[in-house]
């Protein structure tokens, strides 16, 4: 009876309780909160639990789609057509001002018209119980129209490609007067000369119009890049490759060097002789996101200027990847790498030149083995990304990467991350690490994998205590992936790049392979977003025995050959698997890789 008459009192609270997504406790508070509502438009129950009650907005107003009958989006976004995102985008640009407000301010969107209803218009809403969605459609000229039921995530992956978001820096710097302003000046520099350049020139916006728009853009790395005749150019680095984005024209370099510096902690803006690290932290549509800031000084033509060359690393946490399946590990090397990490003890090593993705591999394979019961301790300079579930060393004047290193044996660490091996010593606290019943994780710079037990072997680690230490070296590059929007099919391979590689054209007439193309969507470039190729190494008895028998120097070429016979890829052949699964191109894999 009492089921009965909260049905009658309330739909939506009555299926959210049946289904025991809330109590009864939190049933009557929100039914109460409901009574005393005091909104010029009466909110509903769900409405009330997700703004008052903190509860997950995706998990309550599916049910209430359920609940009448709304429809929900399946239609991932990334693969609406670029013909109805253009009508899309037409639709929404022909909208007044207040209207475009509305849609945004209720999150609801024009989808698209229905295929065999010509006039009905398809309305995407988080809400689609929200009583202003008449006004919208009534405001999008739709005689008749349908609404769906969205998630926040796909409402938000909708909206940044109908409506993409404002640079307000970008639009205060276009609107702000006398964006020019030239200094003549003698070698004495001038630091009230200098304040005026900045004041004047709106630079601050374009500092931050920057970062801003490097993070929406989904860049690595900006720069700022000093040139004679008072011009600094400002490029990206996207998928690997440096993009031009903006040229400053008519403004001293170093006023562009010293809004950085201001902006940026850490850093001392009148220190013009000497290398400097800082650290920049803004909220960027929603998200925290970290920058990490490096001014070096350089050499230019003209004497009186004193230039500074200005990198910024972009540290988004949305990009950290915990997923293994989303590394491109496949096959041997998937394998051998979980079995290296899964294992109490030793040391899983990454290999690969700056850039290569080594960290995000290790952050990767971290995800897999931490949980309450482990204590995972990094010791990384800088640190890059925040890992749920690890202790992370700050690094510091008080406390540097060494003094961290041989602290951490005493803090009761079940897994290590040392961000890099640099020296004998990191290299010996790391083994020891791993002899004495630690699963070790870190870093080396070279080429390939068996050129890392060499490596070690040169800095004066004992062959026995390599051999018996390490679970797995993994040499790691990473290549572009085909934009799967534009990649554009091939029937017949140059015989060039047969010849080059080495292939087997007979292997390759019922394999599909693609080129690059180039459309909107990757920016004409036939690429979009890169994917690892991987050289897994893993340390078998015969790998082992191997190195303990080294006499004057490791050999390389003999660890390579037992390595392939117990199934390891070299990079450029686990590239060539790539494109054979039709992630990449043959040009992309030789630009990537070197010949063996």
């Amino acid at each position: 009876m009492i089921e009965t008459n909260l049905e009658m009192t309330d739909k939506i609270g009555y299926l959210l309780f049946k289904k025991g997504i809330i109590d009864g406790v939190m049933l009557d508070k929100a039914l109460q909160a409901k009574n005393n509502d005091k909104s010029k438009i009466k909110r509903n129950l769900a409405q009330i639990l997700v703004q008052e009650f903190g509860y997950d907005h995706d998990q309550i107003f599916r049910e209430v789609a359920i609940l009448y009958a709304f429809r929900e989006l399946d239609v991932a976004i990334e693969e609406i057509s670029p013909q109805k995102i253009n009508a899309l985008k037409q639709l929404v640009t022909n909208s007044s001002e207040g209207l475009k407000q509305q849609m945004l301010e209720h999150k609801v969107l024009p989808f698209m018209f229905d295929e065999r209803i010509k006039d009905k218009l398809i309305l995407a809403a988080v809400d689609p119980t929200d009583r202003n969605i008449p006004k919208i459609a009534f405001g999008l000229n739709a005689k008749k129209y349908e609404v769906l039921f969205i998630r926040n995530k796909e409402y938000e992956k909708l909206v940044n490609t109908i409506i993409p978001p404002e640079n307000v820096f970008l639009k205060m710097m276009e609107e702000a007067e006398n964006t020019e302003m030239h200094i003549e000046r003698d070698e004495s520099f001038d630091e009230e000369a200098l304040d005026a350049e900045i004041n004047k020139s709106a630079l601050i916006n374009l500092v931050e119009g920057a970062l801003v728009e490097g993070v929406r853009k989904g860049a690595s790395d900006i720069h700022f890049v000093p040139k004679p005749g008072n011009r600094t150019e400002i490029l990206i680095r996207i998928d690997g490759n440096l993009q031009p984005w903006h040229i400053q024209d008519g403004t001293l370099p170093e006023a562009v060097v010293a809004v950085v510096k201001d902006r940026s902690k850490g850093m001392d803006r009148f220190e013009r002789e000497m290398a400097q690290d800082g650290f920049i932290q803004r909220e960027i549509d929603g998200q925290v996101i970290r920058f990490r800031v490096s001014v070096l000084p350089t050499v230019g033509t003209e004497l009186k200027n004193k230039f500074e060359s200005v990198v910024i690393r972009i540290l988004d946490d949305r990009k950290v990847i915990k997923d293994l399946d989303k590394l491109g590990l496949a096959g041997y090397a998937r394998k051998a790498f979980e079995k290296a990490i899964k294992q109490p003890q030793g040391m899983v090593i990454l290999t690969g030149p700056t850039g290569s993705g080594k960290s995000t591999t290790l952050v990767a394979a971290l995800c897999q083995v931490i949980d309450p019961t482990v204590n995972v301790l990094t010791v990384e300079d800088p640190v890059e990304y925040v890992i749920n579930g690890a202790r992370q060393l700050k690094i510091g004047y008080k406390m540097g990467f060494e003094q961290a290193i041989r602290s951490i044996l005493r803090h009761d660490p079940d897994i290590v991350l040392v961000g890099e091996m640099r020296d004998k010593e990191t290299a010996e606290v790391a083994i020891k690490l791993a002899n004495t019943g630690h699963l070790t994780f870190s870093t080396l710079h070279t080429n390939d994998a068996p050129s890392a037990v060499a490596r070690l072997y040169k800095m004066g680690i004992e062959p026995f205590l390599i051999a018996y230490a390490i679970n797995i070296i993994v040499a790691q590059r990473l290549i572009r992936r085909l934009c799967d929007n534009c990649k554009k099919k091939l029937n017949k391979i140059d015989e060039a790049i047969v010849e080059h590689l080495n292939l087997k054209v007979d292997e390759w007439k019922s394999n599909p392979f693609y080129e690059a193309k180039g459309c909107e969507k990757c920016n004409n470039t036939g690429f979009k977003g890169r994917i690892a190729i991987h050289e897994s190494l893993y340390f078998t008895k015969e790998i082992r025995q191997i190195i303990v028998r080294s006499g004057i120097e490791v050999d390389e070429e003999k660890i390579r050959a037992q390595a392939k016979a117990d199934g390891m890829l070299m990079l450029r052949d686990s590239g060539i698997e790539k494109v054979k699964m039709g992630i990449t191109s043959f040009e992309e894999v030789i630009s990537g890789t070197s010949d063996e």
